[in-house]
Parts: C-alpha cells; structure tokens; sequence
C-alpha cells in the first residue's frame, strides 16, 4: 500500500475516534493535516467533507444503535444545518474568508471555558435553546472553516445544560446531511480532485467509528464536558494564533 495513503488512513482514524466520542473536531483535525501539506483551504475542505459523508454515516450509524440519538433534536439541526453549509461551502470558493476565523475562534473559546465551568455545576435542562440559528450557524462556518459543525453546535448545546452523551450522538447523526449538501456543492463547484486523501480519511474515520461511539456511551458525563471544553480551548487557541 502507498505509505501517503498509510498516513491518510492515520489522520482519518484519529480525526474520527476524537469525533465520534466527543462529537467535533473530524473536519478541524483533519483540515489542518491537509493544510500542513499544502493543500488549498477549499481543497482541504472539499476533500474533508467528501471522505466524511462515509465516516459520518458510519458514526450516525453506531450512536443510533447504542441509543445515542434523540431523533427531534435531528430534525431540529438538519434541515438549517443543510442551508448554512450550502451557502457556506459556496462563500469559500468565492470569496475570502481570512477575517471569519478569529470570530469563530474567540466564540469557541468562550463556549469551550462555559462547558468547563458547567461541569462541576449541577447540570439543568434548557430546553429553549434556538436550535434554528445554531444550526444554520454550524454549517456554515463547518464548510468555510474545514470544519465547525461539531464544535459550534455540540459545544452550545452541551453548554446549555444538555446531556452530552445524546448532544453528540444526534449531533453526529445530522452532520450526515450537512455533509452530503456541502459536498455536492464543492463537486458542482471546483470538483474533487485528491481522492487518495479522500479514501484514507474515509477508511481511517470509518475505523474508528464504533469505538467512537462506545466510548461515548459509556464515558461519565463530568469527565466528558471536561474533555469537550478542553479540545475545544486548545483548538480555538491555536486558530487564533495561526489567524493573528
């Protein structure tokens, strides 16, 4: 086997392990990989999303079988999820998008900061949550930034209380469909061209799908927020510092 292809099969598995089990950071993970090599932002992401339309459907999969997803708060995501990554894969292809990355950045950073303090608070359902704009929102900064959807819309929703083990199973359910709409965007607009990246990221996040997923079932809610607000920290720490 191609030893180029080894190394996208690795990035893959531990993009999709760290997404499947804390639901973000497939696209971010694997988009800066792709952009450490040289690969253009809307190359990377193209080839990022065509690869995670089997490794989300495979991760969808697992959550659902192991009780993971809340099927209303699917449909609540999917259908403004569709919209904001339509629009967003199209604005990357058209037009510059360097001054949209410290934006995202300082929110994550925020959001990842409020999840850590709600885990050593008792957790509160809020079910008022505006589950529209948070999804159209995710998608669009999932296609502009490579990635985005697990970070901004897991992260608000586990940050208003909700249970992190359901957030991220439905979370990872609907990004299917943001995936496929994003992808037939970029294929009708500049194309798929690096397809040795596309199927090792695929067959390393399809790997790592059902461990991802057990390990989400059965982490404590505690230690799973933690985890959560950490990578996100980390994350939007780094952009920022690559942004400015």
């Amino acid at each position: 086997m191609d030893q180029s292809l080894l190394v996208f099969i690795a990035a893959g598995f531990v993009a999709g392990l760290i997404d499947g089990a804390l639901g973000m950071a497939y696209g971010v993970t694997s988009t800066s990989f792709l952009l450490s090599v040289g690969l253009p932002p809307a190359t990377a992401s193209a080839s990022v999303h065509a690869s995670e339309i089997f490794t989300t459907a495979t991760s969808g999969f697992f959550h659902l079988r192991f009780g993971n997803v809340q099927k209303d708060l699917v449909l609540k995501l999917l259908v403004p999820g569709v919209v904001g990554g339509v629009i967003g894969a199209y604005v990357l292809t058209e037009l510059p998008v360097a001054a949209i990355t410290p934006v995202i950045a300082c929110y994550l950073l925020l959001m990842g900061t409020v999840i850590i303090y709600k885990a050593f608070r008792p957790i509160r359902q809020q079910p008022k949550t505006p589950i529209i704009p948070l999804g159209l929102f995710g998608g669009f900064f999932d296609a502009v930034g490579g990635g985005g959807w697990g970070p901004i819309v897991t992260s608000t929703l586990v940050a208003r209380g909700n249970q992190p083990r359901y957030v991220v199973g439905s979370v990872n359910f609907a990004e299917f469909f943001v995936t496929v709409a994003e992808s037939i965007t970029y294929v009708m607009t500049i194309g798929l061209l690096h397809w040795k990246v596309i199927v090792g990221l695929m067959i390393g996040g399809i790997a790592a799908a059902p461990i991802a997923a057990l390990v989400a079932k059965r982490l404590p809610v505690k230690p799973f927020m933690i985890l959560v607000g950490i990578l996100i920290i980390v994350l939007s720490l780094r952009n920022l510092y690559l942004a400015l």
